[in-house]
């Protein structure tokens, strides 16, 4: 009978009939059972939406690894700029046979005279320090920023016997409006800046130098959630003023001017956010002339600030 043949090639080795075998141990059923819901793209290992997630997640993890060491100003200009005003530096890091010119001269002097470290390094050494910019032959070491204590800010403004004034940034990205906005409040007797942890730029090189050093002088604080601080403040008595393109008050009709006072600027793009917006006692706008387009954060900052110092000197509420 065909298949029952001993002969060699017409009988089927052990473990190769077709069909469903004794003793299965149940595989056939749990194949058959539900495995549950499909995870989400983020969760499931080569799926794109997973390999961005981890992309982004590596990159967060080199800006905040980043972020604790010490920041290099690169370029001779910004270098010399950097250093005239008195910027807190750490090290002066000149390249082997710079071509000196009157910056480099000057910077030199300048770090020599503070007692700042002045280092030769080999150009490609100089060139990893300064992740690859156009350094120019000068990089100048600064600090990690050291922020304040969002508290601080408003003990220091009551300390100072004047009525408190202090600016909230919400979500300015720009380090160089920061460094502006800072200066501002300076310039104008605000008693400290405040900074949200996420979706703003921190104390960088770049807002140390746009500062002008005054980084160095009014105290930066930063909250890990800016709305929650914001209602603090104003159980504490202070009043908040948004900046709005939109806002419901003139600049210079603001009579809580005089008034222990928070200023929150907007980011540079959307203005202040939903949560920010309602938490505000008043949203305050700029009067401006047909046509011309909105002033960007530091500026508006710079405005209203102003405004506010010449009504305290009125007031004698300074």
């Amino acid at each position: 009978m065909a298949g029952n043949s001993r002969r060699r090639g017409a009988v089927r080795k052990t473990g190769t009939k077709k069909g469903q075998v004794v003793g299965s141990g149940g595989q056939r059923r749990k194949g058959l059972e539900g495995k549950g819901p499909t995870p989400k793209g983020e969760m499931r290992p080569g799926h794109p939406k997973q390999r961005r997630a981890a992309a982004a997640a590596k990159a967060e993890k080199n800006r905040a690894k980043k972020a604790e060491g010490p920041e290099i100003i690169a370029g001779r200009n910004p270098v010399v700029e950097a250093l005239r005003a008195e910027v807190p530096a750490t090290a002066l890091y000149v390249a082997l046979n710079v071509d000196a010119d009157d910056r480099v001269t000057e910077a030199v002097r300048m770090a020599a005279d503070r007692g700042t470290s002045i280092l030769e390094i080999p150009r490609e050494e100089l060139d990893r320090k300064t992740g690859g910019a156009m350094h120019q032959g000068l990089g100048l070491q600064v600090p990690q920023f050291e922020y304040a204590h969002p508290d601080d800010l408003l003990a220091t403004a009551r300390d100072s016997g004047d009525a408190p004034l202090l600016v909230a940034l919400d979500g300015v990205t720009d380090p160089r409006n920061l460094g502006a906005v800072i200066r501002s409040a300076a310039a104008f007797g605000a008693h400290g800046v405040l900074l949200p942890s996420r979706r703003s730029a921190g104390m960088t090189a770049v807002a140390w130098r746009t500062s002008a050093g005054t980084a160095a002088k009014l105290p930066v604080a930063m909250a890990t959630n800016l709305t929650r601080q914001l209602r603090s403040y104003a159980s504490e008595g202070l009043m908040l003023v948004g900046l709005d393109a939109d806002g419901s008050v003139a600049i210079d009709s603001l009579e809580l001017a005089a008034e222990p006072l928070v200023v929150v600027v907007g980011s540079e793009g959307r203005g202040l956010s939903r949560l920010v917006r309602e938490t505000c006692d008043a949203t305050v706008s700029i009067p401006m002339a047909a046509g011309v387009e909105s002033l960007n954060a530091s500026v508006a900052a710079s405005v209203l600030l102003a405004e506010v110092a010449r009504r305290r000197r009125i007031t004698g509420r300074t």
